[in-house]
């Protein structure tokens, strides 16, 4: 009768296991090859994949209709954190949040966090059902000379807080860019950097790196793959953490040695040690000020002319 009772259980323990790997096999959300969106041979005139294998988007590289039918459904909830002092913030900001109500990610639900360092109420316009406002103030406790440091300072302890449990992918934005076409689902990675509009056209003998060893933004000369802009940076919001912390830390080093090294150079020297995984082209964060050249077909993303 125990033999029998032991061997009752074990069969049960068994069908239990099998049933809870079918469930949870088939509860994971399948993950999307790069071939089935990716189409890098689209556009043979430029650069689409990185030497790490990284895919570098431009238009006419992806298939919105790939990406959508697979995130249909997945309830995704992507933040959008601009950093919009008072002196700037009626400036531009007013038009920057009309242009991504309209073009950052259209059809997914969007929390817009808002730092300011004095209350400015949201201009007055009306999201989506699928759009809210966040406004994160900047304490006396945060306060820094350094506009960058402060912002960055001000990001970290709000992800750490809570934003890191609201989103499932987070972008961190200047707030002197128009959005003029959709900044979709394309652009959705673990890590996404975003090519500097200039410095993508130049040898890269002549990036602008940090190019003192006592600097913690140190890149040797010779090295570097690219140079990334520090306008726009994304991807899973404990990866956002990352760089945010590794950039805080770098430049509050660098000013306890009297080095005065900007957050893009240190931005920089974190994509340098940890690859993005995902490249923004030109085409999403393009200047104004420079003439077209033939390789940038559509521009997504535009710094605003009118700021100076």
């Amino acid at each position: 009768m125990n033999s029998k009772k032991r061997m009752l259980l074990l069969i049960s323990f068994i069908l239990t296991l099998l049933m809870a790997q079918h469930y949870f096999r088939s509860g994971q959300e399948r993950e999307l090859q790069l071939s089935e969106w990716f189409k890098p041979r689209r556009r043979p005139d430029i650069l689409t994949v990185t030497s790490w294998l990284a895919p570098v988007l431009w238009e006419g590289t992806f298939s919105r209709q790939a990406l959508q039918r697979h995130y249909r459904g997945r309830n995704l909830t992507v933040g959008l954190v601009v950093f919009a002092p008072t002196r700037s913030a009626d400036g531009h900001l007013e038009r920057f949040l009309r242009s991504a109500i309209t073009h950052f990610m259209p059809g997914q639900r969007v929390v817009f966090y808002l730092i300011l360092d004095s209350f400015v109420d949201p201009p007055d316009m009306q999201p989506s059902p699928l759009q809210s406002f966040q406004i994160l103030m900047v304490g006396e406790r945060w306060w820094w000379p350094d506009l960058d440091l402060m912002g960055l300072q001000v990001l970290r302890e709000h992800l750490l807080g809570h934003i890191t449990d609201e989103v499932d992918f987070l972008f961190s934005t200047a707030s002197n860019l128009v959005f003029q076409g959709d900044f979709g689902l394309e652009t959705l990675g673990t890590s996404v950097a975003q090519l500097h509009a200039w410095w993508y056209f130049q040898n890269n003998q002549s990036f602008p790196y940090e190019r003192r060893p006592s600097s913690a933004a140190y890149i040797p000369f010779g090295q570097g793959d690219f140079y990334y802009g520090s306008a726009i940076v994304g991807g899973l919001p404990r990866q956002v953490l990352a760089l945010v912390q590794e950039c805080l830390q770098g430049m509050r080093q660098d000013l306890e040695s009297r080095l005065n090294s900007t957050y893009e150079k240190h931005l920089n020297k974190y994509f340098f040690l940890h690859r993005p995984s995902k490249l923004l082209s030109p085409e999403y964060g393009w200047d104004a000020k420079f003439n077209l050249p033939p390789q940038v077909l559509y521009v997504k993303v535009a710094q605003d002319p009118r700021v100076v």
